[in-house]
């Protein structure tokens, strides 16, 4: 597969219009390590290799486990993840899912565990990343070979 056109050359004054929102979730109260399941997760959903690889090598280097990357899309079924983490994942997963709709179960949790404020942010960060997937997918962008 090739890649198209690269959006931040040919708009990109648009491309850079997202930064703002990544400076913002960099600063907030969004732990590291919910950012990256977050980032990869919808990836994984969305099939975006670009994010997968990028996220994936981020999240090694903060200090995520192998074993947790590997699990990540059957989150359900492992044991690896706490309650915050999993309510945080079935939000993500929800949100990018849109068309089903993010369940009243779903948020409640999220909100019970979280609070508002904090379910914003995670509702804002799979936002984010969904974006950039839809940038990184329709433009067929390509992980790097190393």
């Amino acid at each position: 597969m090739d890649t198209r056109m690269k959006l931040n050359e040919v708009i990109p004054d648009g491309y850079k219009a997202l930064y703002p929102l990544e400076a913002f979730l960099s600063k907030s109260e969004l732990t590291g390590t919910h950012k990256d399941l977050i980032k990869i997760r919808a990836s994984q959903i969305n099939g975006c290799a670009f994010c997968i690889d990028m996220h994936t090598k981020e999240a090694r280097k903060a200090g995520e486990t192998e074993q947790r990357i590997y699990a990540l899309n059957a989150w359900r079924e492992t044991p690896f993840f706490t309650e915050e983490e999993r309510a945080i994942l079935a939000l993500a997963e929800e949100t990018t899912l849109i068309q089903h709709h993010v369940a009243s179960e779903t948020y409640n949790k999220a909100i019970e565990l979280l609070g508002e404020k904090y379910t914003a942010l995670v509702i804002m960060a799979t936002i984010s990343i969904n974006a950039w997937n839809r940038i990184g997918i329709s433009t067929h962008m390509m992980p790097p070979l190393n």
